[in-house]
């Protein structure tokens, strides 16, 4: 030991200003003290304490408060007008035997979350700006529009659902209620510049909003405990339908800009840049998403047992407005005259709270997501990100009308299945990569079960879109010419989008992140100097 202290010596080995040890190596083994490693972990967090990060000293509920916030934001788009439109026709069409697919799918959700806000901590980058430096230009290029693209369709049920809210309220004109849930979007988004939690207290009302019209609407009904509880926990599926409603209740969960979004809003956090400090952070960004992703589902489940208790003794309104045909729109009525006016007002505010929060979440989203892809200052982000999403919104929204909001939310939700990959796939990768984050990298289990659930849902909504499109092909009414036509510029893309896919699934990742520093049972690193031979060397000791 002493002797190989002095060949360490002789060769010139010193400190930076840092405190982290500098060596000149010729190949030989070179051991670091533990007083060397505690102090070079100790002076990072003294550092970043002193730059107001997060402080790991303290009782755990205070740590754990510091980390609420970015859950609430995350649970908004599985509440947003399509889940509420996907739950009410679940609920009238199956009654409570589809409440499972709901439990499962708030699992697989809160697994999936986890990664991105665990990929956010440890890199300190989002998952756009790691597309950006991992992949090449066209790829990430297409990459950046498939998510635009997603953000956009995940914007419009939000405008919708509020245009719809405002009308049942207030009575307001359709294109009056798109163009006030415009103005209110830019509203809120300028809570952010008094920093990102006021945004998310904001978002926490709104789902404190829908949770309580919701449930004052359910105690009316009353529905039965045990054949609820039996809905969640036995699966089952009966009758005509139900296999493309329980896929339906799952593609509605898992959006493409959420995973953007939570990996970006950990980052508002500071955390001191030590081991024990990223793993406190996961735990309580776990804990935290689960609390908030369960009020969603409590909310999803309350949907869902107030229209199958409301549809199960056959009620119906009038030979054009009956359960069979219950939508955004027709649920108001049809709440309205089972209820009562004042019981339909709060479905009208739900629906407001949900439709409004949707829209501010997804433009948010859209604003990391163009700063991550095109690296833009930050006050033209602000300005023009918001612009890209709500001006083809509003386009769509006040062609389409009130008339056609069923038939935009379902195309908005084949979109967003569309695009799911190629934001799931990426995430997959990264999280699951040790040279992006070493030691902190998905354990076995994790990485499997992660990689199983999402094949099976991005083969199902391949699938689904696949065949759905060659049925109505088949089976409409254009001459054979345009079939001919269609077919030859749908099906080269059809390929051409699966094996976009699979070339993201095997594509190897090359980017490596820099880590936090380590205590002494981690990664000890050591800088790198210039040798006497012109060769430079970075040394990194593994306990």
């Amino acid at each position: 030991m002493e002797e190989r202290g002095s060949i360490g010596r002789d060769r010139g080995q010193q400190q930076d200003g840092n405190g982290r040890a500098v060596a000149i190596a010729d190949g030989d083994v070179i051991e670091m003290e533990a007083a060397a490693a505690s102090t070079v972990a100790s002076s990072g967090q003294q550092g970043d304490d002193a730059a107001g990060g997060v402080h790991v000293q303290g009782p755990r509920w205070k740590r754990f408060l510091a980390y609420v916030g970015p859950g609430f934001l995350i649970s908004m788009a599985y509440l947003d007008p399509s889940n509420l439109q996907t739950d009410l026709q679940a609920g009238y069409s199956h009654r409570y035997e589809l409440l499972w697919v709901l439990l499962l799918g708030f699992i697989f959700v809160l697994i999936i979350q986890s990664l991105a806000a665990k990929l956010g901590i440890v890199t300190g980058r989002h998952l756009a700006e790691l597309c950006m430096s991992e992949y090449p230009k066209p790829v990430r290029y297409g990459l950046w529009f498939f998510a635009e693209l997603g953000v956009i369709a995940a914007t419009i049920p939000g405008v919708l659902g509020t245009a719809l809210a405002y009308n049942m309220v207030l009575d307001l004109p359709f294109w009056a209620g798109v163009l006030i849930c415009a103005a209110t979007v830019i509203l809120l988004l300028g809570l952010q510049s008094y920093g990102v939690r006021k945004l998310e207290f904001m978002i926490a009302v709104f789902m404190l909003i829908m949770a309580s019209c919701f449930f004052i609407e359910l105690s009316h009904v009353n529905p039965p405990m045990n054949e609820l509880i039996e809905g969640l926990f036995i699966p089952r599926l009966k009758g005509h339908y139900a296999i493309s409603d329980a896929v339906a209740l799952i593609s509605a969960l898992v959006v493409p800009h959420n995973l953007f979004l939570h990996s970006s809003l950990v980052s508002s956090r500071k955390l001191p840049s030590s081991s024990e400090a990223v793993k406190d952070a996961s735990v309580f960004f776990l804990l935290e998403n689960a609390f908030a992703l369960f009020l969603a589902l409590v909310i999803n489940v309350a949907i869902v047992s107030l229209s199958g208790t409301i549809c199960a003794d056959n009620l119906s309104l009038d030979d054009t407005n009956t359960c069979s045909s219950l939508t955004l729109k027709s649920a108001s009525v049809l709440f309205k005259n089972i209820l009562g006016r004042s019981r339909s007002i709060f479905y009208g505010l739900a629906l407001l709270a949900s439709g409004q929060s949707c829209a501010v979440v997804t433009t948010y989203s859209g604003q990391y997501i163009m700063q991550g892809f095109s690296g833009m200052r930050v006050f033209i982000i602000y300005l023009f990100a918001p612009c890209l999403t709500m001006v083809p919104t509003l386009i769509i929204c006040g062609i389409g009308g009130a008339l056609r909001v069923r038939q935009l939310i379902n195309i908005a939700a084949v979109i967003l299945s569309f695009v799911l990959p190629f934001a799931l796939v990426p995430l997959l990768k990264f999280s699951s990569c040790c040279s992006m984050i070493g030691p902190y990298k998905n354990s076995t289990w994790i990485t499997r079960i992660s990689w199983i659930l999402s094949l099976v849902i991005i083969g199902i909504n391949t699938y689904f879109f696949c065949t759905s499109f060659v049925s109505w092909l088949v089976y409409s009414d254009l001459p054979r010419f345009a079939k001919a036509i269609i077919s030859t510029l749908v099906f080269p893309f059809m390929a051409a989008y699966i094996a976009a896919v699979i070339y993201l699934a095997f594509r190897k990742v090359s980017t490596n992140a820099v880590l936090p520093s380590s205590s002494v049972s981690c990664e000890i690193e050591v800088a790198d100097v210039p040798r006497q031979d012109n060769k430079d060397e970075v040394l990194a000791l593994h306990c």
